[in-house]
């Protein structure tokens, strides 16, 4: 049962709307890389994360992948999907664990047809999510290595606090190079004092260098979800540590 709702979209839903959803939510852990889908699966569930990272990851043929955007406590997944039964476009997988509430697609469908306001929010992050997947496809087009990584930690860092359970092989993953330029650019970051990183776990030493050397995009996807919903960090609160096993 939920009771104080950490997830933003959740938060923001009225009251009449969480009484619908109420007695359908059930929380779960979120797993280290658990498959929430995969791509062209068709959805039966909805994930209001309160805690972790959930990453949408496109797969090439050739076996490379790369992250698109990430879910958090200040979004949900599967939500639009579930308004015409459509299905994920991409993999979607648990990047850092945490909890989620789940409820399946057919009841999110049936609150959303029943209340224009709660579709209204569900919109509202769909149309954020959607900007977000556009400002990395141009990130990862246009700017370093250094850039790409720094923005990429200051989403980290909004979403899941200073401590992220992370290997180099991952990160390199998510931001679409070779490992040896993230190792490069992460002895750079830990020579100028912004990271330590050790054993699969790195920490964020200062914020503001990081946010000073990553390119202009974290801004834009704060400013972008600012204007959907009114907050300007886009998250509720992240806590200030999340623990989990090295990825």
């Amino acid at each position: 049962m939920l009771h104080s709702p950490t997830n933003s979209i959740l938060s923001r839903a009225s009251p009449v709307d969480i009484l619908d959803l109420r007695p359908h939510l059930r929380v779960i852990e979120l797993q280290h890389g658990q498959v929430l889908a995969e791509s062209r699966q068709r959805l039966s569930k909805v994930y209001f994360p309160h805690s972790g990272v959930i990453s949408s990851v496109v797969e090439l043929g050739d076996g490379a992948a790369i992250e698109s955007g990430m879910i958090g406590n200040d979004g949900v997944f599967g939500a639009a999907q579930a308004l015409d039964s459509k299905v994920s476009l991409h993999r979607v997988v648990v990047q850092v664990p945490g909890e989620a509430s789940v409820v399946t697609a057919e009841h999110v469908k049936a609150v959303a047809q029943s209340s224009p306001e709660f579709l209204t929010l569900l919109m509202k992050y769909e149309q954020f999510f959607l900007g977000q997947v556009q400002q990395t496809s141009a990130c990862n087009a246009l700017h370093s290595v250094e850039q790409r990584m720094c923005k990429w930690l200051v989403r980290m860092h909004d979403l899941a606090g200073s401590e992220l359970p992370l290997t180099q092989e991952f990160l390199a993953q998510m931001i679409g190079v070779r490992r040896t330029s993230v190792t490069g650019v992460a002895t750079q970051l830990q020579n100028k004092g912004m990271i330590t990183y050790r054993r699969g776990k790195l920490k964020i030493l200062s914020m503001e260098l990081i946010e000073r050397h990553a390119c202009e995009c974290h801004q834009t996807v704060r400013e972008l979800y600012a204007e959907e919903f009114g907050n300007i960090d886009g998250t509720t609160s992240p806590p200030e540590s999340r623990q989990g096993p090295g990825l």
